[in-house]
């Protein structure tokens, strides 16, 4: 299976173009960063390359711009092509089946930011004296959904 899902930030304004037939293409570069931190404790930060089609392609070109927040899911696509320096160059990009736009570069420094969130608070204590809701269970649940049927283990299919 060849899947990827990355949430970050647009690095860069991305870039439309159309093929010589009219489908729309958009290249973009997504800012994500790395769950831990080396030993220096400086946060490190991957700039992966994607690409989108058509529709998907023109919204992001349309709504999206350096410093947006998005979630890409895609795949990942490898390539190779001969350069004018006459070596072989090799790609790699995320090819984009769906962008979802989680912010905008102004709310980066929102308190509703996913980067922002502070996942460290302790969770709520638990008080003993507050009541919680119960059932009784000493009545038997189904005595009104009609007779009991009596089962075999040679009438059950497994």
């Amino acid at each position: 299976m060849n899947k990827v899902i990355l949430i970050g930030r647009l690095a860069r304004d991305p870039e439309m173009r159309t093929t010589g037939s009219g489908i729309a293409v958009t290249r973009f570069t997504v800012a994500v960063s790395r769950p831990f931190n080396p030993q220096n404790g400086q946060p490190q930060t991957d700039f992966i390359g994607c690409v989108a089609w058509r529709r998907q392609a023109e919204n992001i070109a349309k709504y999206c711009s350096k410093g947006s927040q998005v979630a890409v899911e895609g795949r990942i696509q490898t390539g190779s092509y001969d350069g004018a320096d006459g070596q072989k160059h090799y790609t790699t990009d995320i090819v984009a089946d769906n962008v979802t736009f989680l912010g905008s570069r102004n709310t980066q420094n929102s308190e509703s930011s996913f980067d922002s969130a502070n996942f460290s608070q302790p969770m709520p204590s638990y008080d003993e004296s507050q009541s919680i809701p119960t059932t009784d269970v000493s009545e038997d649940p189904f005595k009104d959904f009609g007779e009991e049927i009596a089962l075999s283990d040679d009438d059950l299919p497994f």
